[in-house]
C-alpha cells in the first residue's frame, strides 16, 4: 500500500530539543536552557558509550564481574558508569516526582567515579531549578531519541550549542557577552596555526570549542591528538563545566585551572608559555577595572598599561605574554583593534608593530557572528619571524601579510554568512605560502584562486600585500588590511560605447513601458474598490 502524502514538516534534532526545552520557560531563563540540555545529552553520550563497550564483552563472551570492572572501560577512554548513573535507569524513571534528583545523584556518581571530570557536571543544578516533572520528562523522551553514536566524527555537543546561541540571539536580540565563535572562523585559525604538536592554550575558552577543533585537525592530518596538551581558562561557571563536559567526551585531556576564574585577575597558568594560542576574547570588553588594578602588572610591562574601558589590548599583551619564542597566536578582534587610537591603543599598537610581532592581519567578511553584526577581524602574532628550516619557514623579519577576505563567503541564511572549506583553504595557503615561500607545504589541497594554486607567494591587488614595516609606518601603523591590498584590478571592458549606450537604453524604455502598464492596473483595481476618479 503507498504511503499517504503529508505536509508535516520534518524537523532537525536541535529543533525538536530546543522545542522540548522551550517547555521550561517561566521556571527557567531561556539563556539556561544549554546547560539544561547539554548535560542530559552529555549523560546520554556516556551511558551509550558505556552500553556499547560492555556489549563488545559480552559479545566476546566476557563474565559478568569483568564487565562491571571500571578498568575494562577505562582502558579505552570509556567512562565506568555505576547501574543508577545509566541513561537506561534515568528512563526507567523519568515520570516519576523524584527524576531530577535521580539526574543530579547520577551525575555526582559519575564525576566521583571518573577522576578527570572532577568539577565538570552540574552541582544538584536540576533539582535546584525546581522544574514539572511532566516537561522534564518530555526533554528526557526527546534525548533519548538521539543516536549520540550514529557518527564517530559528529559533534554533538558542538552542534546543540551553536545553534541553542543562535535561538538566544534570535529570540532576545542579544548582541554582546557570550560569543560562540562560528566553526568556519575556528576552521581557520586551526589551519593557519597548524596545531600538530605542543601546547595549546586558550585564555577565554568558553566551551571549548577551539581545542576541539585542533583536535580535529590533528586527526585529519594523519597526527596524533595525544601530542597536544591542552590549557585553558573560563571565566564563567557553567560554562567552565560545559568545557570540561565537551573535553572529557572526547577523550581530551585538559587543564582548564581549579575553577572558573577571571583571566586578568587569577591567572590560572601564571607560568605557562604555549606554543599556539587560539582564542575569541570578548568583543570591546568595557567592564573591565585592570588599567587601575593591574597597572604594575608584568604581561604589560614593555608597553603601555591598557586603557579602561576597552580590555581589547590588555588581551593581546595577555597573549603575546603567553607565548613561546618559536610559537604563534591567533585571535579573533572587532575590526576597531586595528586602527582605535583611543586612550593610548595607537601607542600599544605601533610599539608591537615596531617590535616585529604582528604576523598577519586578515579583515573577515561581516554577518559571520550569530551574536552580533560588529565586523571582525584575526590577528596572528609571533615573537619570531626568523628563518625556521624545520618548518620550512623563510626569513619575514620586518614584514607582515596583510589578507582582505571580506568578498569571500556566502549567506547560509537570511541573516548570517559561513566561509566554505573552499575560501578556508585559500586563506590558509596564502598565508603559509608567504611564511615559506615555498611549494612545499604539507599537504597542499588544491584550490584555485583568481590567479593559480596557491604554492608560491605573491601579492595579489585587492586580496593580499606583504607590507615592510616602513609601509606601515607610512599608514601612522593602522593595521586595516584594506589600506595594504589596494583595489582588485576591473577586467577591461571591450564593448563599445555606443553599443553598450543602445543596450541599455533598450532595457530603460522596456521598463518604462512596463511601468505604465503596471500603473493602469494598480488604477484599475483602485477603482472597482471604489477608491478610483
Amino acid at each position: 500500500m503507498a504511503k499517504k502524502a503529508t505536509n508535516k514538516k520534518e524537523i532537525s534534532m536541535e529543533e525538536s530539543l530546543w522545542n522540548s526545552a522551550n517547555k521550561l520557560r517561566g521556571k527557567i531563563e531561556s539563556s539556561e536552557y544549554k546547560h539544561v540540555v547539554l548535560s542530559l545529552i552529555f549523560l546520554k553520550f556516556v551511558s551509550d558509550k558505556f552500553e556499547e563497550q560492555r556489549q563488545k564483552g559480552i559479545d566476546k563472551g566476557m563474565k559478568e564481574k569483568f564487565l562491571e570492572m571500571k578498568e575494562y572501560y577505562l582502558k579505552d577512554n570509556v567512562f565506568y558508569l555505576p547501574e543508577e548513573t545509566r541513561w537506561s535507569y534515568i528512563m526507567q524513571h523519568a515520570k516519576q516526582s523524584d527524576i531530577a534528583l535521580k539526574i543530579d545523584t547520577a551525575l555526582s556518581q559519575i564525576e566521583k567515579t571518573n577522576k578527570v571530570l572532577k568539577g565538570a557536571l552540574p552541582d544538584n543544578y536540576y533539582s535546584r531549578l525546581g522544574l514539572e516533572t511532566k516537561n522534564l520528562a518530555s526533554l528526557l523522551d526527546t534525548i533519548n531519541n538521539i543516536d549520540t553514536l550514529a557518527d564517530a566524527k559528529e559533534d554533538i555537543v558542538g552542534r546543540v550549542y551553536e545553534y541553542f546561541i543562535g535561538r538566544f540571539a534570535e529570540a532576545e536580540g542579544k548582541g554582546g557577552g557570550e560569543f560562540y565563535t562560528p566553526k568556519c572562523v575556528v576552521n581557520l585559525l586551526a589551519e593557519m596555526l597548524e596545531p600538530y604538536s605542543g601546547k595549546i592554550y586558550d585564555p577565554c575558552c568558553g566551551s571549548g570549542g577551539m581545542f576541539v577543533q585542533s583536535a580535529k585537525f590533528v586527526e585529519n592530518h594523519n597526527g596524533n591528538k595525544k601530542n597536544i596538551s591542552i590549557y585553558g581558562q573560563e571565566y564563567t561557571a557553567t560554562t567552565y563545566k560545559l568545557a570540561k563536559m565537551n573535553l572529557a567526551i572526547r577523550g581530551l585531556n585538559s587543564n582548564l585551572g581549579e575553577g572558573a576564574f577571571d583571566t586578568f585577575f587569577k591567572d590560572q597558568h601564571p607560568d605557562l608559555k604555549a606554543d599556539f594560542i587560539m582564542a575569541n576574547p570578548p568583543f570591546n570588553q568595557k567592564e573591565w577595572r585592570g588599567a587601575n588594578e593591574l597597572t604594575d602588572d608584568a604581561r604589560w610591562a614593555d608597553y603601555p598599561t591598557p586603557p579602561t574601558g576597552n580590555a581589547n589590548y590588555a588581551w593581546i599583551m595577555h597573549m603575546l605574554s603567553k607565548l613561546s619564542v618559536e610559537g604563534t597566536a591567533g585571535f579573533v578582534l572587532a575590526n576597531g583593534s586595528m586602527s582605535s587610537n583611543t586612550s593610548g591603543e595607537g601607542e600599544i599598537r605601533k610599539q608591537m608593530i615596531e617590535n616585529d610581532k604582528v604576523d598577519c592581519m586578515i579583515a573577515l567578511p561581516g554577518q559571520l557572528f550569530y551574536t552580533t553584526q560588529i565586523p571582525v577581524c584575526l590577528w596572528f602574532m609571533t615573537h619570531n619571524k626568523k628563518e625556521n628550516k624545520e618548518k620550512g619557514y623563510r626569513n619575514r623579519e620586518g614584514e607582515t601579510l596583510f589578507i582582505d577576505a571580506r568578498e569571500l563567503g556566502s549567506m547560509i541564511s537570511r541573516t548570517q554568512k559561513e566561509l566554505s572549506e573552499q575560501d578556508i583553504a585559500k586563506i590558509a595557503q596564502t598565508y603559509h605560502a608567504w611564511r615559506s615561500n615555498t611549494s612545499t607545504h604539507t599537504e597542499p589541497v588544491e584550490v584555485k584562486t583568481t590567479t593559480n594554486t596557491v604554492s608560491q607567494y605573491e601579492d595579489e591587488a585587492g586580496y593580499c600585500k606583504s607590507a615592510k614595516l616602513a609601509d606601515i609606518a607610512k599608514h601612522d601603523y593602522v593595521l586595516t588590511p584594506g589600506r595594504y591590498v589596494g583595489v582588485k584590478a576591473q577586467e577591461e571592458d571591450s564593448e563599445l560605447f555606443e553599443e553598450k549606450m543602445q543596450t541599455l537604453s533598450q532595457e530603460l524604455f522596456a521598463q518604462m513601458k512596463e511601468a505604465k502598464e503596471l500603473d493602469k492596473t494598480i488604477l484599475a483595481n483602485l477603482k472597482a474598490l471604489g477608491y478610483g476618479k
